[in-house]
């Protein structure tokens, strides 16, 4: 449970850092949101107020400080469909229920699941984020003014150059600074921020979706809110892990997912999309001295400010600016050390990082890649522990008696192998099965162990099981049948 102490430390134990840091995130999220805004087919405004309303919401409720929670387009892309066929008011109310359902994963304390999620899985995951926000990009340097290139390369030399003179100052703010004075100065023929789409000119008001409230409408936005909360979840949790190492510190999954929820609840209500983490933009917090709950606040309160009050101003950014930011922070995102590990570490393991890469890639969807992934990690653990599994056996000198010793864990992938090590055909009185080096562990193993009993019965031989321990003792005593009347029916069954 977080004290209070440390949750005003959390906002107000590196201020000069999170204000600085949370300007030059600000100015990252506007043209990402309205890149995101017209990916889903809705107007930048949808955008805008939804990156206010999450990263204001996330600093508050959220579990991982320093992290930045916005409209996003891993969220974006599931809406597309959604929005043509049915129009905004859908869109709203399913980042309504897309919060609601974040909220009832918090409580369940779902969060948990990234134990699951490996080290090569979350390797995987930075490398492929970190490639598509370049090849993001792209567009901006393609068929541009030629002023474009060598505007990108002054910025890229503002953000690695600046910080040998000081560090006082984020460079990546410096970078924006620059270039936008040197464009409106001279006067440069550039792609603005202007040119990305119109700004909002009014605060965002309460208002509750226009949908009739009926199972019909439950039944079209359901699957949509339940993809967009399980992805947003994902890239969330995904993200906090990252800003973990990143810090050195610790962050609350469960709490991060009741914060999601909230931040998307309550967007649905003021005209916003669903949103969630963004590596991006979270890298970029850390790198200009983000840490605390204050910078997270900072990137939301500006954001707002900057497209209200400053709106002049800020349609004048260049982009190649933006772009400048975007490749420092796919470069500082991409894990280089994976590339020289892929000689070093485990075949399954490499693979396991490139084919996350893949899938992400391929799909443009971060939930299906992570779940391959996630899938493959679960494969290759199975079949190595099914590996070091063994069985041994020893005769009795009147060989009548034989000891067959199990050392390993007993589950689905090594049931078979446990299996094919009896011989029930043996002229045998009585068989030993010695499981005090073993663990069983699933319904497949224990219909094994049933399958081989009930043999050697048959053929007149009497079995015993030793050494069990107490969890493989409850298993059995709860699935096994060789001991019941009608055991020979129920394997029949089976």
């Amino acid at each position: 449970m977080l004290t209070l102490a440390a949750y005003r430390a959390q906002w107000f134990g590196n201020i000069r850092g999170d204000v600085l840091s949370g300007l030059v995130v600000a100015l990252a999220l506007i043209p990402e949101a309205i890149a995101f805004s017209i990916i889903a087919g809705v107007d930048p405004k949808i955008g805008l107020y939804a990156s206010f309303s999450i990263a204001v919401i996330t600093a508050f409720t959220g579990g991982r400080p320093g992290m930045i929670s916005a409209a996003t387009a891993a969220t974006a892309v599931l809406m597309v469909t959604l929005v043509r066929d049915h129009g905004l008011q859908y869109l709203l109310a399913t980042t309504v229920l897309a919060g609601l359902i974040q909220i009832a994963a918090g409580l369940l304390r779902l969060g948990a699941v990234m134990r699951f999620v490996s080290r090569s899985v979350l390797t995987g995951f930075v490398n492929a984020l970190a490639i598509l926000i370049f090849l993001a990009q792209l567009p901006e340097l393609i068929d541009v003014p030629w002023l474009t290139y060598p505007m990108v390369a002054a910025g890229l030399a503002i953000i690695y150059l600046f910080p040998h003179l000081t560090k006082a100052i984020p460079s990546p703010l410096v970078c924006i600074v620059a270039l936008t004075a040197a464009a409106m100065a001279f006067g440069l023929d550039l792609r603005t921020v202007g040119d990305m789409g119109e700004l909002p000119a009014t605060l965002p008001v309460f208002l509750i979706p226009d949908i009739p409230l009926t199972l019909e409408t439950l039944g079209i936005i359901l699957p949509y809110a339940a993809a967009v909360a399980a992805v947003g979840l994902l890239e969330s949790l995904l993200t906090a892990a990252i800003v973990d190492e990143r810090t050195d510190t610790t962050s609350d999954k469960n709490q991060e997912c009741i914060g999601q929820g909230l931040a998307n609840t309550a967007t649905g209500f003021i005209g916003g999309m669903a949103g969630c983490a963004m590596i991006g933009q979270s890298i970029i917090n850390v790198k200009s001295g983000g840490r605390g709950r204050l910078s997270t606040f900072c990137a939301g309160a500006f954001l707002l400010f900057l497209i209200l009050v400053l709106a002049d101003w800020v349609r004048q950014i260049p982009m190649p600016a933006l772009v400048a930011v975007m490749i420092m922070v796919s470069i500082s995102t991409f894990s280089w050390a994976s590339l020289k590990n892929l000689v070093h570490h485990p075949r399954s393991s490499s693979f396991v990082m490139l084919a996350t890469v893949a899938g992400v890639l391929s799909t443009h969807n971060l939930a299906i890649g992570v779940l391959v992934g996630v899938l493959l990690s679960g494969i290759f653990f199975a079949w190595k522990i099914s590996r070091l599994f063994e069985v041994g056996s020893t005769l009795s000198e009147d060989g009548r008696h034989r000891i067959y010793t199990v050392e390993g864990q007993l589950f689905f992938a090594s049931a078979d192998a446990f299996a094919a090590a009896f011989d029930c055909r043996e002229k045998l009185e009585k068989v030993t099965i010695d499981v005090s080096r073993a663990h069983i562990w699933d319904i497949s193993s224990v219909a094994a162990l049933d399958t081989i009993i009930l043999k050697f019965r048959r053929h007149g031989v009497q079995v015993e099981i030793a050494g069990l321990n107490r969890h493989s003792a409850s298993i059995v005593e709860r699935l096994a049948v060789h001991d019941r009347p009608d055991a020979a029916a129920q394997m029949a069954g089976h």
